[in-house]
């Protein structure tokens, strides 16, 4: 039997229209707003259609549909006559039907309107596939996630929409839980990332990310002195990134300055020369001379970064053992900082190959800081060595 919990009563009140929900695991999230939805299909008083949506067929009829089947069952509500096992459409008495398909299904999207949306694990479908969901639907959208990676939600909705409200959840809001559960959860209280994530359902950070433990700050202390400037190259496919580095104390801060597609070199050169100190080092990606060239001949003080064999994993090591916070208006790179991963192979293991995917602001701090670096010779990168900060 699925009881009235914390969570349910907590998800029934909100009143906004997108109705965001991350949370922990086993704080019943997804159950919850499927009693939600279940209620308000058994009580409308004209039939209304209901979307329940997740990133594929396979991944609904292991999570929410199952789910879905579950609960009705459990309470004596579920007729095999109304269900519709082919097109995954459950009719009620009411004449109200929740539905389930695949955001990979683009006639389904593209499809007719509804009156309710929820986004089952809405991290795993794409931004695309949310507005062209969002746009159809009358009344009320609710999204739920683990909180693991930064992705559209926090990019483009929170914060730029004023019909959003965010609901956090843990297991502790899940009174239906068992002891076993419980324990077997908070034994976990010492693995930082898996407790900040499916323990707190804060927002956390991807297993197998090339850096961690980096810090946000807002302001750049007075004392905090600008060294270099960091260049990563791109034009129609990648962004041109600029960061500026600083060194402070025991450590270094990054501030960007530029995440733009379609920079020109003029453009770029233009945009360093009307910066502080627009005389500062910068280091850029070696791989375009001619690029440098050009804009050196613009007045800007810039050399190629020193590339050869092992460069990028010594250039990698180095980074993770230094100290290095980021200040919140660089928000881009903070994007490319929290998804920069390691490529893991056929198996699903992790390589030592990092992934290109948002690495455009890591390439660029690399290039910037590779002034400091030593050389040395090259040693296999260990990414089980890498330093912690708190």
């Amino acid at each position: 039997m699925y009881y009235q919990t914390t969570a349910t009563d907590k998800i029934t009140k909100l009143t906004k229209r997108i109705k965001a929900i991350p949370g922990g695991t086993s704080a019943s999230k997804t159950i919850s707003i499927l009693i939600y939805l279940i209620a308000l299909s058994q009580s409308d008083t004209k039939p209304k259609l209901t979307s329940v949506v997740s990133e594929s067929i396979p991944h609904l009829k292991k999570g929410a549909l199952r789910d879905f089947k579950d609960i009705m069952r459990s309470h004596n509500y579920w007729k095999e006559v109304n269900w519709s096992a082919t097109d995954l459409i459950y009719t009620f008495e009411t004449g109200s039907q929740i539905e389930f398909f695949g955001a990979n299904q683009p006639d389904k999207l593209r499809g007719g309107r509804r009156d309710r949306l929820f986004i089952n694990e809405a991290n795993n479908v794409s931004f695309m596939a949310f507005e062209e969901l969002e746009v159809r639907t009358r009344e009320n959208i609710w999204l739920d996630w683990n909180p693991t990676n930064e992705f559209w939600y926090y990019t483009d909705v929170k914060g730029k929409r004023d019909d959003v409200e965010e609901l956090t959840l843990t297991y502790k809001d899940n009174e239906a839980l068992d002891i076993a559960t419980i324990k077997s959860i908070e034994q976990r209280r010492n693995r930082k990332d898996w407790w900040q994530v499916y323990g707190l359902g804060k927002l956390g950070e991807l297993e197998g990310k090339v850096y961690r433990d980096w810090q946000i700050i807002d302001v750049i202390p007075h004392e905090a002195r600008l060294e270099r400037r960091g260049l990563d190259f791109g034009y129609s496919n990648d962004p041109t990134v600029v960061v500026d580095i600083y060194k402070y104390n025991d450590g270094f801060i990054i501030d960007e300055q530029l995440h733009q597609k379609g920079m020109s070199n003029k453009q770029i050169a233009d945009l360093i020369n009307n910066l502080p100190i627009p005389q500062t080092l910068v280091i850029a990606d070696s791989a375009e001379p001619k690029s440098i060239d050009e804009i050196k001949s613009y007045g800007v003080n810039i050399l190629p970064s020193i590339k050869g064999q092992g460069s990028v994993s010594q250039g990698i090591q180095f980074v993770q053992d230094q100290k290095i916070s980021l200040t919140s208006r660089s928000l881009n790179t903070i994007k490319s900082y929290r998804n920069y991963c390691w490529i893991t192979d056929k198996d699903g293991k992790i390589t030592n190959v990092p992934d290109h995917f948002l690495s455009d602001a890591m390439d660029a701090i690399r290039y910037g800081l590779s002034g400091y670096q030593p050389v040395r010779e090259f040693i296999p990168l260990q990414r089980q060595k890498l330093t912690s900060y708190q």
